[in-house]
């Protein structure tokens, strides 16, 4: 039997309540299912930034190395400092964000099931900004053909897997820039030529946005560059019912980080109040990566049931207090752990 070793970073914030949620199932699973696990704990973020000076210091850098797959709870401040520098340390070009309709949850569909597939390397989260003089700030936009053919390729491939509508939108500001998005547009409907089997299309960016209000049942995959990715995919969280339901998988060719969208909520940590299913999704979506990357199935079904418990507690109204019910992180948790197995 495969056993796999997790990096979990506790983060900041909310960050540590929903580590330890995160612990207490994959604890149940280890001792209950097919997967087992090896959890090392790992500081970063705005706390080891005050203890060590570094939000992401060179023991926990080392600690994830040599790891096989990183859960990450939120971090504060420093966020950039740790995920973006993991983003660039394992080559995690790929930022997958689904956004899925659940039960008894406020949605403004009930058929929503996509998912978007952001490149998650240029753009203008390159950093590259200078001063043209005192009142100027130029802010330049990196887009490559590797970065854009590469995620086309693993967008496309996505919707080979899904088994779900099988299409694919290129979503783009082609018309306005036209060379770099231009260069996107163009290497996106070079790939689309390989799979026939998946209906192509396009979509200017605002366009896209507007759609994702008007008809968000109609899409599947979204694929697109890191800024537009990062708005539509908070949009499409809100579409089903919010950021606690968001979950988030960066991957690469051999590594991933998977982590919940939101942030480190602050203003509500330490009252056991966070919703910790986004938390749980991407531990769905850590299990689906495990087993598809090892070929174990194990891993694939253990992350299904790890879904349908978890939607069953919602058709049940078993619910935190952010979407309508009355649990806490810490009830909502137990419950999830106990109806698992």
């Amino acid at each position: 039997m495969v056993r796999y070793d997790v990096a979990l970073v506790l983060g900041d914030g909310v960050g540590p309540e929903l580590a330890s949620s995160a612990n207490t199932i994959l604890e149940k699973i280890n001792d209950n299912g097919g997967v087992k696990f090896v959890v090392r704990v790992v500081e970063a973020g705005d706390k080891a930034l005050a203890k060590y000076g570094e939000a992401l210091p060179e023991f926990s850098r080392d600690m994830i190395k040599s790891s096989q797959v990183c859960l990450k709870a939120p971090v504060g401040e420093s966020a950039a400092d740790v995920v973006v520098v993991l983003r660039r340390l394992f080559d995690l070009y790929a930022n997958v964000r689904p956004a899925k309709s659940y039960p008894k949850v406020k949605s403004l569909s009930e058929g929503v099931d996509l998912v978007i597939i952001r490149e998650n390397t240029e753009d203008l989260y390159v950093g590259w900004e200078f001063e043209a003089n005192d009142n100027t700030i130029v802010s330049l936009k990196l887009t490559s053909k590797r970065a854009s053919e590469r995620i086309a390729k693993f967008a496309f491939r996505e919707a080979m897997l899904r088994n779900k509508k099988k299409r694919v939108v290129a979503v783009h500001k082609s018309n306005v820039l036209r060379k770099g998005d231009g260069l996107f547009a163009r290497i996106c409907r070079g790939v689309s030529q390989h799979y026939p089997k998946i209906s192509y299309t396009e979509s200017y960016v605002d366009a896209c946005a507007m759609n994702l209000i008007r008809i968000p049942d109609e899409f599947d995959v979204i694929l697109t560059s890191n800024l537009y990715g990062d708005i539509l995919s908070d949009e499409a969280a809100q579409v089903v019912g919010g950021l606690g339901l968001a979950p988030c998988a960066n991957i690469g060719e051999s590594f991933g980080l998977f982590e919940p969208v939101h942030g480190a909520a602050f203003d509500i940590a330490g009252k056991d109040l966070v919703n910790p299913s986004a938390m749980f999704l991407s531990i769905k979506m850590m299990l689906d990566w495990l087993g598809n990357k090892y070929g174990d199935e194990g891993a694939c079904k253990t992350g299904r049931h790890l879904e349908a418990s978890l939607m069953e507690l919602l058709e049940n109204n078993r619910k935190t207090k952010d979407l309508g019910g009355k649990l806490t992180t810490t009830e909502f948790t137990k419950l999830l752990s106990f109806s698992m197995y």
